[in-house]
């Protein structure tokens, strides 16, 4: 027999079990929405007809989803909360053909260390239910209740014992719309499952087990059923089937593309592109149509084990698929529609051929009062607010392709981006009413009633007091509708209905930094949705009523985003560039 070999005491050493858990609940466990959709999955793979949501203080406080599956045994309510422990593999080989959701068996142990949690569950063979309640990786209690059968799991104060974490969530805004997504995933995904979700007890959706269109219809509003394009193909390996829609549905924010494949969402950059080139012909840039496909093929072609929030997928042949999906799609627009040779108006402007107005001279009078042209030497833009360029009245302002304003001043152009500088003018003018709270209201000669989406009217009733302040006489309905009584006394009146909601939609494309708070996103966001467009003609005086407003704003050189509202050239920059 060998002799034994003392070993030295090492640096590496086994982590503690609560140590391990957090750790591994920074990676599962990201914000609230990540809570939900362990939840979600864990609910629909026990078979439920019926799931229930209900969210407080944007899942800070509580992620809570009531199901009416199969429930649990109670010896399995421990168990559940172990690391590695799942009910859905038992070998190797499972994993190569996952057909479950969930299926790692760490979720549960990573957020129990990080949250308050009780689980109440109840089987149909069952007498009674039980209840079992982990606070930060420690059991509390786990004794019989009365429940209904299925499973309650109601998640309270994340990142309670970890407040680092916490303090790296969001707003609440930016934390609920993570949530509205994964709702929305799971509930495109599951039509045949009636769901529900309530913010702070109020209902935001309320969908009955229905057929594809009329969830879509449910979850982003009526006008999107007739809009919908049926796609559904076979090519060898995979089947592609679900719905794209008319180009006019698009929306200036990302957020409405939806990819499942075998019933599980997941997030693909390349076939996302593919999808969008498909539309270039129809959309602006910076414009995105809602989509929605499902997958359908052999799990072991496509690895879903790729990342622990089990959204990103590896697909065996990439490039079929690939293929497959732009071929789909542009079958299916081109059956609806025929490809333009032109883009039509407003969806971005054609070649233009180089062109550079004429720019009328300065005169002065010679010693023989002959005309002798002025040319100064250089120019004096204002610098203070409130001061206005000195500006020839002898050449007045014009207008250079229904986008720019020109003027000669004292010493060279002055070319004004029209659109930026209604932007700024906007910008300061909304954020002096937000700060006072007074702004002016014309009101509607008939009030319109606006059918939000869920996501659009949980914003809206977040920042409802800063909406009025902007001028919106605004009134929350049931059943995520608004009244609309008045708009801005500063913006034309005529499309209400559609005005409030790009509004909403902007705000959240205003990217939140500490450069920005809320007030100031709100007041870009109002401003961007209002502003005088490119390619709008403008009257004489409406020409100079604008730039007045421009010069008495605080920082009238720059828009909201930096980007350049004026531009300027010397005399002598114009005679170098026909050098």
């Amino acid at each position: 027999m060998s002799a034994s070999v003392e070993r030295p005491a090492g640096l590496i050493r086994l982590l503690p079990p609560e140590i391990a858990n957090k750790i591994a609940a920074g990676e599962v466990v990201q914000r609230p929405a990540s809570v939900l959709k362990e939840l979600l999955d864990n609910a629909i793979d026990a078979g439920a007809s019926e799931i229930r949501v209900l969210i407080q203080q944007a899942g800070r406080l509580l992620v809570q989803v009531v199901d009416n599956g199969s429930g649990m045994p109670p010896e399995d309510l421990p168990n559940c909360f172990l690391r590695h422990a799942t009910s859905k593999i038992s070998s190797v080989d499972d994993l190569l053909s996952i057909r479950t959701l969930g299926f790692r068996g760490e979720a549960m142990a990573s957020i129990a260390s990080i949250a308050q949690v009780t689980v109440k569950t109840k089987r149909v063979e069952d007498a009674a239910g039980h209840e079992y309640e982990i606070w930060g990786g420690e059991e509390r209690t786990f004794r019989p209740v009365a429940t209904p059968n299925g499973t309650s799991v109601a998640v309270r104060n994340l990142f309670f014992n970890v407040p680092a974490r916490r303090a790296f969530l969001k707003s609440d805004v930016t934390e609920m719309r993570h949530l509205l997504t994964i709702f929305q995933q799971m509930a495109l995904a599951n039509p045949a499952i009636g769901f529900e979700l309530a913010d702070e007890n109020e209902s935001l959706y309320r969908l009955p087990a229905q057929d594809l269109p009329d969830r879509i219809a449910g979850i982003f509003g009526k006008s999107y059923k007739p809009s919908l394009l049926p796609i559904d193909e076979r090519a060898g390996f995979v089947r592609i089937h679900g719905f794209v829609t008319d180009p006019k549905l698009a929306r200036r924010n990302r957020g409405e593309q939806f990819l499942f494949v075998n019933g599980r969402p997941f997030m693909h950059r390349h076939l996302t592109h593919v999808v969008l080139e498909e539309y270039r012909p129809w959309l602006r840039e910076d414009a995105y149509p809602f989509f929605c496909l499902f997958y359908d093929l052999d799990p072991e072609l496509v690895d879903v084990n790729v990342h622990p929030s089990k959204m990103e997928v590896r697909f065996e042949d990439e490039r079929t698929v690939a293929q497959l999906t732009r071929s789909v799609v542009k079958r299916a627009l081109n059956r609806k529609f025929s490809v333009p040779e032109q883009l039509p108006a407003g969806f971005g402007a054609p070649d233009m051929e180089p062109w550079f107005p004429t720019v009328p001279p300065v005169y002065a009078e010679g010693p023989g009062g002959e005309p002798v042209q002025r040319i100064p030497s250089r120019i004096n833009l204002p610098t203070e607010p409130g001061t206005r360029p000195s500006l020839s009245r002898a050449s007045g302002l014009w207008q250079l392709h229904d986008q720019f304003i020109c003027a000669q001043t004292l010493t060279g152009l002055l070319m004004v981006d029209q659109h930026a500088a209604h932007k700024r003018i906007l910008y300061e003018r909304a954020l002096e009413h937000l700060g006072s709270g007074l702004s002016g209201t014309q009101q509607l000669l008939f009030p319109v009633t606006i059918e939000f989406s869920a996501s659009d009217f949980a914003l809206l009733r977040q920042l409802a007091d800063d909406i009025r302040a902007l001028g919106f006489d605004v009134q929350l309905l049931s059943g995520n509708a608004a009244l609309v009584s008045g708009v801005p006394a500063d913006i034309a009146s005529g499309d209400e209905r559609n005005l409030l909601a790009s509004i909403l939609q902007q705000y959240q494309q205003v990217h939140p930094s500490a450069d920005f708070d809320a007030r100031q996103r709100l007041a870009m966001a109002f401003a961007s949705k209002t502003a005088i467009p490119r390619g709008k003609r403008l009257a004489p005086e409406e020409m100079d009523a604008l730039i007045d407003q421009l010069f008495a704003c605080k920082e009238p050189y720059l828009d909201p985003n930096g980007k350049a509202v004026t531009r300027y050239w010397s005399v002598d920059d114009l005679r170098i560039g026909f050098r």
